[in-house]
């Protein structure tokens, strides 16, 4: 299939995963459903950062994980590069996965232990067939100092590194491959803070020398208005709001969106920004609120927001926010 230059990398429509909780101690009937992606929609252009962000339990991960077929969609499409992910075969899907890979959360978890760093790096070229061995050494060699390590730390095993160079190997890892897309689902968020902006600068360096494509997954908002181009927020299961970085830190609608921008610290002595608490608690996503989602806690609630959800509408251009307030 030829590719419009214009197209985007990944298009999300209407996705939607279920996860279905089941009881019983010999029949096991689904009494229910944790409702962890309900209707997400959004794309990622070529070259651009998505910062995808929102409070931990709204779904963002499992958006990550669907795309990369790590769980199944419960409906929806996922296209990428004009490919619906959801309609492929198994072998297709895996040539596909040549061009989509992810950097997880802990580098102290997503690395084996018992291998080394070479055989870490190496894994997925030996998966996918590509070179020979002399090759795929030499390709360690040359990802290793892409990523400021040295060439030399092949042999040695994750335990042997800090939390920041083993980031860095998953890093390495994440490109064995030359992706065209790369899942960073909260980075650094295990990272001291002295090796966040580290981790973040390796990452926009290697996006402007290779041409990457980020969906940058982040509770940390400070990080993704450093290293995003635009940003979707998200709350207990759905997108409320989407805009370019500018845009959305100069000129937040949705009250969610309000609430966690006001959370973000002043670096200035002396300046105080002006808090907006949020009352009550999350609601549970197996049995979310009817209507606007947010109108649990939202300050600004009215009649309508309890029973009629709202779409997600472009108020300016490039600017889309769900709330009664705007449609």
């Amino acid at each position: 299939m030829s590719i419009s230059p214009n197209a985007p990398v990944i298009e999300v429509n209407n996705l939607t995963k279920h996860f279905p909780i089941k009881r019983g101690l010999f029949i096991r009937k689904q009494t229910g459903a944790v409702r962890a992606v309900d209707g997400v929609g959004f794309k990622v252009n070529d070259g651009e950062t998505l910062g995808l962000v929102g409070e931990s339990g709204c779904g963002k991960t499992t958006v990550g994980r669907v795309i990369l077929g790590l769980e199944s969609p419960t409906s929806g499409s996922i296209m990428f590069r004009g490919d619906d992910l959801t309609k492929q075969s198994p072998a297709q899907l895996r040539a596909l996965r040549r061009d989509m890979q992810i950097v997880f959360q802990d580098p102290y978890g997503s690395l084996n232990p018992r291998m080394t760093v070479e055989t870490i790096v190496m894994e997925p070229m030996e998966i996918h067939g590509v070179g020979n061995a002399g090759e795929r050494r030499a390709r360690v060699a040359e990802l290793l100092g892409k990523v400021g390590l040295d060439p030399d730390y092949r042999r040695r095993y994750p335990n042997e590194f800090s939390g920041g160079q083993r980031q860095r190997i998953g890093i390495a890892r994440a490109l064995a491959l030359n992706p065209k897309l790369i899942i960073c689902d909260e980075p650094v968020s295990a990272l001291d803070v002295s090796v966040q902006s580290q981790v973040v600068n390796l990452l926009q360096d290697l996006q402007s020398e290779l041409g990457l494509t980020y969906l940058f997954i982040s509770h940390d908002l400070s990080v993704v208005k450093h290293i995003s181009d635009r940003v979707a927020v998200m709350y207990l299961g759905k997108i409320v709001e989407v805009a370019a970085k500018s845009e959305l830190y100069a000129n937040p609608l949705h009250p969610y969106t309000q609430a966690l921008l006001s959370a973000i610290p002043v670096a200035s002595a002396g300046r105080k920004r002006q808090r907006m608490i949020l009352h009550g608690d999350v609601p549970s996503p197996l049995n979310p609120p009817t209507g606007c989602r947010f109108h649990t806690r939202c300050p600004y609630v009215e009649a309508r927001c309890k029973n009629e959800e709202p779409a997600l509408t472009e108020v300016s251009t490039g600017h889309t926010v769900a709330c009664h307030r705007y449609c």
